[in-house]
């Protein structure tokens, strides 16, 4: 087996490197911009967008959700993606060029999926489900699959510049920061939707929706550059860690499954994330058609809903990360979380059944808080259960198979609706076949959490993950 240098006690660099700043507050909070960006683009695409097609132009479910959630099914280009960022620098920056490039063809992609929403719609209302509309429905999965593609471009090397640029005793602050500004561009993304679709009629739909989507993806291309212009310049430690990721740059998506797999606690651990990550993100596409169709709501209103979910999502992270997991552990406090995220649906079905807005909203503030206490503490054990020799490996393979288990529930959800609309004729226990689905999909994350040892990791994971590498390597 070939030796590299990072093997070589004797090994020692040609001239001393110059000590590197550390990151500030304000840039921390400044590199959130680009995250902030991503969750009003996300709001975009799962707030309105599904909304617009399903209870506007009457697309099916199955139809609406699984075109949409293509740009998830192509998160394995994760993992591609890094490691062009890691070998080919664009101008001499491995990150930068990758995020602003990205994020602009990101925007490009998402108003010509609008444009081909719009086709859609006009066909299926003209002449019905037809060879027509199949194909353009084809188009829009396509066109979702390169949104996908540059999501990967983007957010990838922006998570590989937050390893560059900090030591380890910064980066739980950065990620913390980071994430919370991940959901105010959801609330932020909410309120300004709210108040720019207010008043529509069938006659502006179009119009008003095709300004949002030009106004969103132009401020966030905006905010991308504000959040990185001249950070891997000023702080990137990259060129002087080089020779100690080597092994990181020749990661596949097989080796990726194999390290994962080497330990049964691992494959316990990944299966609880994507059970609980699947039953998160069941209502992803039918929350909004449920406020319309059930309760009577606007699109603007029930868009407006997103605000309430990022409003517990923060406190609910908040608590987690400074009261609740201190206090009684992170084990603990994701069963906790699981638990409480599976009685905030049965709240929503209730709400349903009384036809009360009030219970609704409180619900969806509730639910996001019971959301941001499971995230908080999961993401937190996950870390606990990562090797430090392949950290990059772990955290990479942990977002791809989030990424799929969030496409499987956004198909999934509107599928089980469209199977609940065929058994029960009636919207109200049609949607509430999902928020069921996910209550006990909640009740299944439990019982699996209950099987992860994290001293049962620490004392064979690690040589299990070692000798796959190595036999890879050899």
């Amino acid at each position: 087996m070939a030796t590299s240098d990072v093997h070589n006690p004797e090994w020692v660099p040609s001239e001393p490197m110059k000590p590197l700043p550390k990151l500030g507050l304000f840039t921390m909070f400044r590199l959130g911009l680009f995250q902030m960006g991503l969750g009003m683009l996300s709001l975009l695409t799962l707030g309105v967008l599904n909304q617009v097609m399903i209870s506007e132009l009457k697309v099916p479910g199955t139809i609406a959700a699984g075109t949409i959630a293509m740009y998830q099914f192509v998160a394995p280009a994760r993992i591609w993606f890094g490691q062009m960022s890691d070998s080919k620098p664009i101008r001499g920056y491995h990150r930068t060029g990758y995020i602003w490039v990205g994020m602009t063809l990101q925007a490009v992609c998402l108003f010509l999926a609008v444009q081909v929403v719009w086709k859609l719609g006009a066909s299926t209302a003209a002449v019905g489900w037809t060879t027509q509309s199949t194909a353009w429905a084809t188009l829009l999965a396509l066109m979702f699959g390169l949104y996908g593609l540059c999501i990967s471009a983007s957010s990838t090397p922006f998570v590989a510049l937050l390893v560059d640029i900090t030591d380890e005793d910064q980066r739980s602050k950065v990620v913390g920061i980071v994430w919370s500004m991940l959901m105010v561009g959801i609330v932020v993304g909410a309120i300004v939707g709210q108040r720019m679709l207010t008043g529509l009629t069938p006659d502006t739909l179009q119009p008003v929706v095709n300004r949002l989507f030009t106004v969103f993806p132009i401020a966030v291309i905006g905010l991308t550059f504000l959040a990185t212009f001249g950070i891997e310049k000023k702080y990137s430690r990259y060129a002087s860690r080089s020779h100690l990721v080597e092994r990181e740059d020749q990661i596949t998506l097989g080796r990726a499954f194999k390290v994962l797999t080497a330990s049964p606690q691992t494959g316990i651990f990944f299966s609880f994330l994507l059970v609980m990550t699947i039953s998160l993100f069941l209502q992803q596409p039918v929350l909004e058609p449920y406020a319309r169709e059930v309760f009577g709501m606007t699109i603007a209103e029930s868009a407006g809903l997103n605000k309430y979910w990022g409003y517990g999502v923060l406190a609910g992270m908040s608590l987690g990360g400074f009261l609740i997991v201190p206090r009684i552990g992170k084990q603990r406090a994701a069963k906790l979380g699981c638990l409480l995220t599976s009685a905030c649906f049965l709240l929503i079905i209730t709400s349903g059944l009384t036809q009360t807005q009030m219970l609704l909203k409180s619900a969806v503030i509730l639910f996001g808080l019971s959301s941001g206490v499971l995230t908080n503490s999961a993401v937190s054990l996950m870390l606990d259960l990562t090797a430090a020799e392949t950290a990059g490996t772990f955290v990479g393979a942990w977002g791809l198979a989030q990424a799929l288990a969030q496409a499987s529930a956004t198909l999934a959800g509107g599928a089980i609706l469209d199977l609940g609309r065929r058994l029960f004729q009636q919207p109200f226990p049609a949607y509430s076949l999902v928020f069921a689905c996910e209550a006990l999909g909640m009740i299944l994350a439990v019982v699996l959490l209950a099987r992860v040892s994290i001293q049962e990791f620490r004392t064979s994971s690690e040589k299990a993950i070692s000798a796959v590498l190595e036999a890879e390597l050899d």
